[in-house]
């Protein structure tokens, strides 16, 4: 089990279904009382020993070097084509500059800090974080097979064989394998400009690659993509990650 010490936060989106909340302000600047969303999450990462953080920007990137400027831990990269590519060209970025197992979060969560040490304590050098069905809309459904390797993902059921878990949208990632996906991504980025690193992870994952899937049943997260998923992190997800500490 490797310690891990980085952790790579994708924010290049632009968040257009949140409409004129995001039209000035990245996703991650989403407020739950009083608190960003990506301040929380960067608050949680430095209290799991997380010692390095490099966000990868695009829409008003200068917001997060102005966030990033607090802290010694962060550096930010800047995606130019971030309004025509995909989350996985955003991570592409920083090939350059990663060396080291890796935490690789999505900007717009918010969640609970137990799925942080799950991940961290996981024996298995590449584990995805997920959970049980959380019936919010827009969630991206993964498909396990032997031993909980990841087999396929798909916001489209019907691409799956069987449903056994939800993306989080935090995995922890050794070099082997985010250096296969750097690749992928390279490969296909003519054809596929606008690949997500998800399915760049199920490119890759394979019996002698594999990336498990570690699923928490009830695990309080959500992601905040439009209006109804900001409506249930206030009503709901939040008040569970309160009372559950």
């Amino acid at each position: 089990m490797s310690t891990i010490h980085t952790a790579v936060i994708l924010a290049a989106g632009l968040g257009s279904r949140l409409k004129n909340r995001t039209v000035r302000m990245p996703k991650g600047f989403l407020e739950i009382e009083g608190r960003s969303l990506i301040e929380r999450s960067v608050e949680l990462l430095l209290q799991s020993g997380i010692n390095r953080i490099v966000i990868g920007t695009g829409h008003v990137a200068e917001q997060y070097e102005a966030f990033a400027s607090r802290y010694s831990e962060i550096s930010c990269i800047r995606s130019e084509l971030f309004a025509t590519t995909g989350s996985m060209y955003t991570f592409y970025n920083m090939r350059d500059i990663l060396t080291e197992p890796l935490l690789l979060l999505e900007s717009d969560l918010l969640y609970h800090p137990s799925g942080l040490q799950a991940l961290l304590q996981h024996p298995c050098p590449d584990v995805i974080l997920a959970s049980g069905a959380t019936h919010s809309g827009d969630e991206v459904f993964i498909e396990t097979g032997k031993e909980n390797r990841l087999i396929n993902m798909s916001k489209n059921p019907d691409e799956l064989h069987h449903i056994d878990a939800e993306l989080v949208g935090i995995t922890k990632l050794s070099p082997e394998i985010y250096r296969r996906m750097f690749n992928f991504c390279e490969s296909t980025m003519d054809k596929q400009p606008k690949l997500d690193y998800e399915h760049a992870m199920v490119a890759i994952s394979d019996e002698c690659n594999p990336i498990v899937v570690h699923k928490i049943d009830q695990y309080p997260w959500c992601e905040i993509d439009d209006e109804s998923h900001l409506q249930r992190a206030l009503q709901d997800v939040w008040p569970r990650i309160k009372m559950n500490g």
